[in-house]
């Protein structure tokens, strides 16, 4: 939910923390991080060379439509605002979930992913793992089973904290009295926090969502949730989300980049590389901002704004253009716009032109996948030797892609595990898929599902 400062960031934030972390200071981190692992001749593209493309839901749950619930508490906090003056007594208390199946069954005939919400206790309504009050068990469980069925194949599940709404004391379970900026998670915490006490109550919002059978590696930040925490938020998302989930690349939503700054996710706090027990969170911003329906459902969608109807321009356009992670953001209130579906409406054409357009040059990913391809991109050790090229990866990720100086008579093959595999040539980019490789003028590009640990190319 987009709040004055709710995702203002500062372009300098990613590298401070990843060069503290690293050890270094100045400069781009993670370039210099990887100009030391990788032989100068490879380079690391994109997924099959394909422009990752991602959407990203906030303010999603179970039946509750937060535009309605969400209003009247922060009027209560920010009683200036006028945003929180709007009718919402008006507006439906309920996301049915005959449109989320309706929205789910959309994108997965299209191949679009990216990432769902599901706010554990949704604006103080009820506990999703126990009761929501004004709808019946049935339905609550109902509800549960349709996001792990029809969502988790192709959208990350996040927490964006405990409520989004009031701040959740994590020893009694209750909202902490009074009622303020403070005390709302949107602007939380108002004083500095140690990443021990962040990372225990993202914990309690992940384990409410893990009682669901709800899996998660990472986590959305309601608002401006950490803005004067920034460094402590990034290892209290790692912690918290290793330590509910045991996941091995957490990753976190709080920033969008609508301007000239690079929208490629950042590795954060990396540590143990060396050593190969690497430790690190991935930031993954958006690139767009909400231009659907707003978070509240009630502003007018301007599609346009991602993209025309001939994918011609807009800014989705521009990103894909460019080689860099497209990601649309928008909030579930929006889709669903109190029951005209506009913003659903509009998210169909902006869909259907940009495959129109770029089908061959695209590829959709979950912020997960994201994360992972990025880690592997920055950290993978390549290094020449007599036969090609010996790889050592941190992480296993699919669709791994390199471009590289070979030979006019060059024949990759990949080894791994004292097993070879010979890879398939292919005459065009649109044509690369994992074990095939193709030629490009004194280079080849060779795709392939790279494994964790050490591996080998011969070329």
């Amino acid at each position: 939910m987009r709040h004055d400062s709710r995702r203002n960031f500062l372009k300098t934030t990613g590298t401070a923390i990843a060069g503290a972390a690293l050890g270094l200071t100045t400069g781009n981190v993670l370039s210099q991080e990887t100009s030391s692992r990788q032989a100068t001749d490879v380079e690391v593209l994109n997924p099959m060379g394909r422009t990752p493309l991602s959407f990203i839901i906030d303010d999603s749950t179970c039946l509750v439509n937060m535009g309605h619930f969400c209003t009247p508490q922060f009027a209560a906090a920010f009683p200036n605002r006028d945003t929180y003056k709007r009718p919402w007594q008006t507006w439906p208390r309920e996301i049915p979930d005959a449109f989320l199946r309706e929205f789910g069954e959309w994108c997965a005939a299209q191949g679009v992913k990216g990432k769902y919400s599901v706010v554990p206790n949704p604006a103080c309504v009820g506990w999703l793992d126990r009761e929501l009050p004004g709808w019946s068990r049935r339905e609550l469980l109902d509800s549960l089973k349709l996001v792990r069925e029809l969502m988790l194949p192709n959208w990350d599940i996040h927490p964006e904290m405990i409520t989004h709404t009031r701040v959740i004391d994590i020893k009694t379970g209750r909202p902490f009295p009074g009622v303020g900026p403070a005390n709302i998670e949107n602007s939380y915490p108002r004083e500095k926090k140690s990443v021990d006490e962040l990372a225990a109550y993202i914990a309690y919002a992940l384990r409410i969502l893990k009682n669901c059978d709800l899996p998660c590696e990472g986590i959305t930040t309601p608002g401006g949730f950490g803005n004067l925490v920034k460094s402590e938020l990034s290892l209290a998302v790692g912690q918290a989300v290793r330590d509910v989930f045991s996941a091995e690349i957490p990753h976190y939503f709080k920033y969008v980049h609508t301007g000239s700054e690079s929208t490629e996710p950042t590795l954060e706090h990396v540590s143990g590389v060396d050593a190969h027990d690497v430790r690190l969170t991935v930031n993954i911003p958006a690139g767009t901002g909400d231009w659907f329906g707003g978070w509240q459902g009630v502003t007018k969608s301007e599609g346009h704004r991602y993209t025309d109807a001939e994918a011609g321009k807009g800014r989705m356009v521009d990103l894909i253009e460019q080689g860099r992670p497209a990601i649309m953001l928008c909030h579930w209130p929006g889709m669903y716009c109190n029951g005209t579906k506009e913003g659903f409406e509009d998210f169909k054409r902006v869909v259907e032109a940009l495959d129109g357009r770029f089908r061959d040059e695209t590829i959709w990913m979950k912020l997960s996948e994201i994360a992972r391809y990025w880690a592997a991109k920055e950290l993978t050790q390549i290094r020449r030797d007599e036969a090609g090229l010996a790889i050592q990866a941190p992480f296993a990720t699919p669709r791994f892609t390199l471009r590289v100086a070979a030979r006019d008579d060059a024949t990759p093959r990949i080894r791994s595990n004292e097993q070879r595999t010979a890879l398939e040539k292919v005459s065009m980019a649109p044509k690369l898929k994992p074990g095939t490789w193709m030629r490009d003028g004194t280079h080849i590009v060779v795709c392939f599902d790279l494994p964790k640990g050490k591996s080998s190319m011969t070329l």
